[in-house]
């Protein structure tokens, strides 16, 4: 999490309940401003769920408010927003008058912002909607992909980075909280998440028990749930703004301290440089996961190959061992490669039911059916199997697709609801210690070292050509034939533009080969840049031609 610190504990200051009332309006007035909020939500999160909260928590609690809504676009996950004010003084104390609210935000005078979405919360900034003198903003820092970023055929995924910067240049105070992950430990919706953000800022002058009093009303197993999330987000964001007051007393007596971050593992902390151990320890954790210590390990000595490399080709660090880097991220993918064995073990485990009763919405007491569709061919099978063993049942099912006939496969539904499907899932997740004798697992071995061993060639050429080369494992994703189909790509890639005289050359005809095969699956506008830079472009594949027998034509009758 990261947040504007100085001027966090400040605001914290002046959003408590009492605060809140002492809030000056209109230049010249003299009367207390209505306090404005802008919620933002895409459709189907509850954002109208949360607006109904806050202004029952207004009218218990005693104060006049106001919500007027903007639905957007009327689909799941279209942004949709809610206004609401709420006027800093009791009703009880107007002595009979009634404060007049606005029906729509208007942009620069905003209190805060809360989000749920990161790309939405920037949409609104860039809209006007926060100023940096005014406005705090309480938002989620995971993400929902837009059609574009799934679209993409690799990691079309935005760098959340510029997007934080912006709310940290554009508010007054701001909290990051991956909302999302807080719904999900709490069994919740986003929105009861996002209603103890706003509680937890201090915002509204309304005490916790008001809240808890609106949210947790009927006494149900979804209540109690959303108060569980509602502690959470309001926990968290309380404990921000002490922190924040810590640290602005202790800058105010001068007393700077450094603040170190421990490494997410201690087996980098020593050996790798600073800027590495994040990316290397997730790396090492999901290789782990993946197999077995014996495995990470493996994973851990070849970055140390890759390392010491880049640091050959990079002594000052310039490139900030990018190289490294991207290797650490693409290598610890490649070693987890998916199979059946993996795609069992992901199924069965009980996060994934969890999971799937929280986007089902279940309730405690509701019995849930989960059916988990397989449809093992060839070569998945072949791929668990010793090498020889391997190669005649590949070769079998080639036959019978030269014949004409499909692929090989057997359409697998299995209830992991029941003991008998769970029991056969978590089976097949056992034999993860088999993998290591299959045909499949020495193929991706040599593969990946092949890989490895041209960015540590690449790195003695120059340190550009060895970052392109480890950037190439984006190619390597998904499963099956498009797994195939990346392997393919990397190797035609890789093996003939590395060969190019110039270095830097070689490099910027690699980076040009590598978003032209991520741009087109069928790899025609990868074929014209292995054309453009003298390269030969791949073979073409024989493609067995398969007779369709003509349906029997209909009889006709006719009436004489």
């Amino acid at each position: 999490m990261s947040m504007n610190t100085p001027t966090l504990a400040t605001s914290c200051a002046a959003l408590t309940p009492e605060g809140a009332q002492a809030r000056l309006g209109r230049p010249g007035a003299g009367l207390p401003s209505s306090i404005s909020l802008l919620i933002c939500a895409l459709g189907g999160e509850g954002g109208g769920v949360l607006t109904d909260w806050l202004i029952d928590t207004a009218r218990h609690a005693g104060y006049a408010a106001q919500a007027t809504s903007i639905p957007g676009v009327a689909q799941r996950t279209g942004a949709t927003t809610y206004y609401i004010e709420v006027f800093p003084t009791a009703t009880a104390q107007l002595g009979g008058k009634r404060p007049v609210f606005s029906l729509s935000p208007v942009p620069g005078a905003l209190d805060a912002i809360v989000s749920s979405e990161l790309l939405e919360t920037s949409r609104q900034i860039a809209n006007g909607m926060a100023t940096a003198d005014r406005t705090r903003v309480l938002t989620n820092t995971a993400r929902t992909l837009t059609t574009a970023e799934r679209m993409v055929p690799g990691d079309g995924r935005l760098d959340p980075a510029p997007l934080m910067a912006l709310v940290q240049a554009n508010s007054q105070s701001h909290h990051f909280l991956d909302m999302q992950a807080m719904a999900q430990q709490a069994g919740t919706v986003v929105s009861a998440v996002m209603l103890g953000a706003v509680a937890g800022s201090g915002l509204f002058p309304f005490q916790r028990a008001d809240y808890e009093a609106v949210v947790g009303a009927g006494g149900s197993s979804a209540s109690k749930a959303s108060l569980r999330g509602f502690a959470l987000a309001y926990d968290a964001v309380q404990s921000q703004c002490a922190q924040a007051q810590q640290l602005e007393q202790l800058l105010s007596l001068g007393e700077h301290k450094t603040f170190t971050r421990k490494a997410e593992s201690a087996v980098f902390s020593q050996n790798f440089p600073a800027n590495t151990r994040d990316i290397l320890a997730l790396g090492h954790a999901r290789v782990l996961d993946y197999q077995n210590a014996a495995y990470a390990e493996l994973y851990q000595t070849r970055m140390q190959d890759v390392l010491a490399a880049d640091q050959q080709s990079d002594p000052a660090g310039k490139l900030n061992f990018a190289t490294t880097q991207e290797t650490a991220r693409w290598l610890a993918l490649w070693m987890a490669f998916d199979d059946i064995v993996r795609v069992a073990d992901l199924k069965s485990r009980s996060s994934r039911l969890s999971r799937v009763r929280q986007e089902v919405k279940a309730q405690e007491h509701d019995l849930l059916k989960v059916f988990e569709h397989f449809k093992p061919g060839v070569p998945e099978i072949a791929g668990m199997l010793p090498e020889p063993v391997a190669k005649r049942l590949l070769a079998w099912d080639r036959q019978r697709v030269a014949r004409g006939l499909t692929p090989w496969a057997v359409p697998l539904k299995i209830g992991t609801h029941t003991v008998f499907g769970m029991l056969a899932l978590r089976t097949l997740a056992a034999c993860k210690s088999l993998r290591t004798m299959g045909s499949r697992y020495a193929q991706e071995q040599a593969l990946i070292e092949q890989w490895l061993s041209g960015i540590q060639q690449a790195c003695h050429r120059s340190a550009p050509l060895g970052l392109e080369i480890a950037r190439c494992g984006q190619l390597i994703k998904g499963y099956g034939s498009t797994n195939e189909r990346g392997k393919e790509h990397l190797l035609h890639v890789v093996q003939p533009l590395a060969q190019l005289p110039d270095a830097q050359a070689a490099a910027d005809a690699i980076a040009q080969a590598r978003k032209a095969a991520l741009a087109d699956d069928s790899g025609k506008l990868l074929d014209g840049v292995l054309r453009q830079h003298g390269a030969a472009p791949r073979p073409i594949k024989e493609q067995p031609i398969r007779w369709m027998r003509r349906p029997p034509a209909t009889a006709t009758h006719t009436r004489t």
